[in-house]
């Protein structure tokens, strides 16, 4: 264990200084690079940018390829900000060790003016690129934005743009225009290859290649789906391998890659055989794309809804079925609008808005029913779950159903939009609605491959599939898909890489700035730091302190106060190695200090209390001590409760406060002597000189009691079972009090049982009816051994009139 902890010590070392090198290396390259800055080159730039911005002319494509420059200028600029940083903050720290500046009429040294002079003149040198770094950053920022906004403003016009209503048969003829035209342009283009001799001469020579990528293609795309799916499906249900779950996910995966790789290969015979022309290359060229959305829309299908328990998940629907099917024909549908944009791409001159509403609305109609009755599945079979299972997988079922429900919404509203006229939002509600179900479908899948993945690995069976790796995994994943979500919903990645930008950028929190590289600085510093401190901690505790004086309370205090100063050394070094300035939140916090203070009054209270513990060490562990009520024996100190195991083998925590305010008994502070106080009860009639001499004896055989001070046996007093004595004794060792008490009692009931000696036991005498009178009066023993009388209410009696004891003369007697 040591050597792993030293390992892993290494390790974070080496990364740490080779990112370190790393940061260094590259913000010397970037201050080489932003040394000189070709400004003439950029108010160029910027002012064509911003006439084109004026324009409002120029393409979407344009803009983004302009704005793209203007990125890279403002990276420039933002590297030249900082450029001089250390210099500038050395000539302030020079120029303010000189002093406050005089006021007017006052007379500096000639010295200390001349140099304070040649100080800001030097600082003001420095200054001035960065000040024009600055001021050029604003204005490419100021750029970025107002490209921004135009493109979102046009984005925003195209989704609202009305084009003819699709249902009137007044349109269709402007759709059957263009099916009629792109099929006429597929046969020219045919025919005119065709009686070319080079073309035909070209299919003659790869004819041998194309055959054979045909038949590669038929087998890849009709045999090798179906038998990667019974392989997989064999390997989870009839094998008995660990890893069986996590084989089988991956050589699933030839499902979609054998019919993509066939398909591949089909678009690779149709361009070798040279009878192509525009618009046949477009559409062999999507053959790829449509396949693999096929053919991973029936791979997702087969393993969210399958008919037996091998998805190792909850059952989405109760008919896996018909589940599978509408997610086939989803796919099938986003392959037929992959063929319908690559057919009328092509087209010239372009679509009419009514054939491109006509074209549009049918493909959209037909995804939207599948999509409806995949909704409705989902809704039931949650309702129907939340009924049956209760809380337990209550929170899986919301998010199941609600996914139902937006399913449900976008298949009603998407083709209602696209029969008004309104096809370009109706295509912007249900294609990434489409693809937002894959991606999901698609975390699901890799959550239950990370968690084979993790069960298999650490052998921990179906228990460890509700540990806590494989949620975080399920979480990490959710978190890294945001992105993608973002793509999917019409996110430009212009907008992802400034996002990305802002968020290296970092946050300002109380005039202080934090950056994502500080916060990995301040992470890996504290890591490290911690690191080293476990290890001295071990090493002190294994290695240095048993060789020392200390007794072992005070042997732990000394591994407590490193492990809290080195994390105090830790913190305090990666807040200074990350950069961050606290000073600017030293405000935040005081103002803050007053509230915390206030609700966290107990915790620092006890933490204080602990740590005066572990210095003046009043009780140590393996103390037996008695605080309040409880008395045990300390098991571990640490700095906010005591945790004590008592004799019934609980451990009961006790707030350190309880031992600094309250009254403390340490049975074993200095030593494990203590007291042994044992009362003994013999009948009267007895011999107590004999009883005295029979106690003494048996208590001086005992090893544990101590001669000096001698062991005591004295007659205590009378009581109403018998004449008390009483033994008080000192034990060597305190913790074997129980031991020692159980064996004078074993040796008392012997000895007394051989020399005649009566231990009594308890005897009353109830009376009742006319005993009452009697019961008034006190009575003594009339024999060894008896108790005294007392009253005592007799048990109600089925043969007494009314249950009034009254009625019965006779006598009860009875005995305890």
């Amino acid at each position: 264990m040591r050597a792993i902890r030293h390992l892993l010590l290494t390790l974070c070392l080496a990364l740490y200084a080779f990112a370190w090198a790393g940061l260094v290396i590259a913000s010397s390259a970037v201050a080489e690079d932003t040394a000189v800055i070709d400004y003439q080159a950029w108010e160029k730039d910027a002012a064509s940018a911003e006439e084109v911005i004026a324009a409002a002319r120029a393409s979407n494509k344009a803009m983004e390829e302009m704005r793209l420059r203007i990125v890279e200028w403002r990276t420039a600029f933002d590297a030249a900000r900082a450029q001089h940083g250390l210099q500038i903050e050395t000539l302030k720290s020079q120029i303010g060790a000189l002093g406050v500046p005089p006021e007017k009429g006052t007379v500096e040294a000639l010295e200390i003016a001349e140099r304070r002079r040649e100080l800001t003149e030097a600082l003001s040198r420095v200054q001035a690129p960065g000040l024009a770094a600055v001021e050029a950053f604003s204005r490419a920022e100021g750029i970025i934005r107002q490209v921004d906004a135009l493109i979102r403003q046009r984005q925003a016009k195209e989704l609202l743009r009305l084009l003819p209503s699709p249902a009137n048969p007044l349109h269709w003829p402007s759709g059957y225009a263009v099916l009629a035209q792109g099929s006429n342009t597929l046969w020219t283009e045919v025919t005119s290859a065709w009686n070319n001799p080079a073309r035909r001469a070209e299919l003659r020579n790869n004819m041998p290649a194309i055959i054979v990528c045909l038949v590669l293609a038929l087998v890849l795309m009709l045999r090798a789906p179906g038998f990667m799916e019974r392989l997989s499906v064999r390997l989870q249900t009839r094998t008995a391998m660990r890893a069986r779950h996590v084989v089988a996910a991956l050589v699933s995966l030839g499902q979609i890659v054998a019919p993509v790789v066939g398909m591949t290969l089909l678009y690779v015979a149709i361009v070798m055989s040279g009878m192509t022309g525009p618009r046949i290359e477009a559409l062999a060229s999507a053959l790829p794309s449509a396949a693999f959305a096929f053919f991973a829309a029936r791979w997702l299908g087969s393993w969210l809804f399958p008919d037996d328990d091998r998805g190792q998940g909850p059952h989405l629907t109760d008919r896996p079925g018909e589940a599978r099917f509408h997610v086939t024909m989803i796919g099938l549908m986003v392959a037929v609008e992959r063929f319908r944009a690559a057919f009328t791409t092509e087209v010239r001159p372009p679509l009419s808005q009514a054939a491109q509403a006509v074209w549009l609305a049918p493909v959209v109609c037909l995804l939207a029913v599948f999509l409806f009755r995949l909704g409705l599945l989902l809704r039931r079979q949650a309702a129907a779950d939340a009924i049956s299972d209760g809380e337990e997988l209550l929170f899986r079922r919301r998010m199941i159903r609600m996914a139902g429900t937006a399913i449900l919404a976008v298949s009603l509203l998407a083709p209602t939009m696209a029969l008004i006229g309104y096809v370009a939002a109706a295509n912007a509600l249900i294609w990434p609605m489409t693809g937002s179900m894959g991606l999901v479908g698609l975390i699901i899948l890799l959550q239950r491959f990370l968690t084979d993945l993790y069960v298999t690995i650490t052998k921990s069976g179906d228990e460890g599939r509700e540990a806590l790796v494989p949620v975080l995994s399920g979480f990490l994943l959710a978190l890294a898909s945001l992105p993608l979500f973002a793509l999917i919903w019409g996110a430009r990645t212009a907008d992802l890489s400034e996002a990305w930008t802002r968020f290296q950028a970092g946050f300002s929190f109380g005039g202080t700035s934090i950056s994502p590289s500080a916060i990995v600085t301040l992470f890996v510093v504290f890591s490290v730091g911690y690191m080293i401190t476990r290890v001295m901690q071990g090493a002190m505790r294994s290695s240095v302190l048993p060789r020392t004086k200390l007794d072992k309370g005070a042997q732990t205090a000394v591994v407590s106060g490193l492990g809290y100063l080195g994390i105090f050394l830790s913190g305090l070094t990666a807040v200074t190695t990350a950069g961050i300035d606290l000073s600017a939140l030293a405000i935040v916090a005081g103002a803050l200090s007053v509230g915390i203070g206030f609700g966290l009054q107990n915790i620092v209270q006890n933490f204080i209390a602990g740590v005066i513990l572990l210095i003046e060490r009043p009780i140590s562990e393996g103390d037996t001590i008695e605080v309040g009520n409880k008395a045990g024996t300390v098991k571990s100190i640490s700095v906010r409760s005591t945790r004590i195991l008592t004799g019934d083998q609980a451990e009961v925590i006790v707030p350190n406060a309880d031992f600094i305010s309250g009254i403390v008994t340490n049975w074993t502070r200095d030593s494990l002597r203590g007291r042994l106080m044992m009362p003994v009860t013999v009948a009267y009639g007895s011999d107590t000189r004999k009883v005295a001499t029979i106690l003494r004896e048996i208590v001086d055989a005992q090893p544990l009691v101590l001669i000096d001070p001698e062991p005591t046996v004295r007659l205590s007093g009378f009581g109403q079972q018998g004449l008390s004595f009483e033994i008080r004794a000192i034990l060597s060792d305190l913790n074997f009090n129980l031991d020692v008490q159980s064996e004078i009692n074993h040796q008392i009931v012997a000895r007394f049982a051989t020399e005649g000696i009566e231990i009594p036991f308890g005897m009353q005498k109830v009376l009742v009816g006319r005993g009452r009178e009697i019961a008034k009066q006190q009575t003594r023993p009339t024999a060894p051994g008896v108790a005294l009388a007392l009253p005592k209410a007799a048990p109600a009696d089925p043969h007494l009139v009314n249950n009034d004891p009254a009625n019965d003369p006779d006598e009860i007697e009875e005995g305890r």
